[in-house]
């Protein structure tokens, strides 16, 4: 049982050893993202007064 700890430990400890590579690490940009224009928020309203207008013009006339 001494020996199979043993060699359990010795195979954890000889795969670690060797992980990784002399080449220097990959570092990808940051993602950055943007805030929507403000050109978009005047559609919010856009909508309702077109919706104000025709039915202003249907009971007008």
């Amino acid at each position: 049982m001494k020996k199979i700890a043993l060699a359990a430990a010795l195979s954890v400890a000889a795969s670690t050893a060797f992980a990784g590579n002399m080449a220097a690490p990959v570092m990808e940009a940051p993602i950055i993202v943007e805030e929507a224009a403000a050109g978009s928020s005047s559609s919010g309203i856009l909508v309702p007064l077109l919706i104000l207008a025709v039915v202003a013009a249907a009971a007008a006339s």
